[in-house]
């Protein structure tokens, strides 16, 4: 992957946020991106993701430049995968249901081909016994492991990781960072 970042600036509330990032990195599979909290790590992720347009600057990834139109950021979205923190699955879906849900409505799936891959997912990331629970049911682990398959599905060109282990309980900490790290082993490009 290759990251080029150039005098980016966000302002909430008339507080500068980033101000004047510049970054430019080649050949990278991971970057962790680490600092103080309320540093702006994640309101860069954010960016990078398409989910907030900065007041200045600009950011290229593989080349293509982040686009700020809604329109376009809206295909963007569609080519990366994003791990919140906070798990964001639907609470009325099941496990599999929040996987099969941006394959059908925003990739084109069929409801039995999205199926079938969910499971896939479900199963590679020991989940299958849980794919009919809901969120409620799951350990912190596992919803974050859900959250990942969800990202994982659309087979995006880079994986985006907002504090992916931040509001776990320690003993399942180590079973995401495993999920992680086998994605890197991979060859997945991941920003954490």
């Amino acid at each position: 992957m290759k990251l080029d970042i150039s005098r980016l600036t966000k302002i909430f509330d008339g507080k500068r946020v980033l101000s004047e990032i510049s970054l430019h990195l080649k050949n990278i599979r991971s970057l962790v991106i680490i600092g103080p909290s309320g540093g702006g790590k994640s309101t860069l992720l954010r960016i990078i993701a398409g989910l907030l347009v900065p007041e200045e600057g600009e950011i290229i990834v593989n080349g293509k430049s982040i686009p700020t139109e809604e329109g376009a950021l809206r295909d963007y979205r569609k080519t990366i995968g994003m791990v919140f923190q906070s798990y964001n699955l639907f609470p009325h879906l099941t496990a599999i249901e929040n996987i099969m849900l941006p394959l059908i409505r925003v990739h084109g799936y069929e409801r039995e081909e999205a199926h079938e891959h969910a499971m896939g997912l479900l199963e590679r990331f020991q989940l299958s016994p849980h794919a009919v629970k809901k969120p409620a049911l799951l350990s912190g682990g596992q919803k974050q492991r859900v959250a990942i398959a969800r990202a994982v599905a659309i087979s995006p060109s880079f994986l985006l990781f907002d504090e992916p282990t931040s509001a776990l309980d320690p003993e399942f900490t180590s079973e995401v960072l495993d999920v992680i790290e086998e994605l890197r082993e991979e060859g997945k490009d991941l920003i954490l």
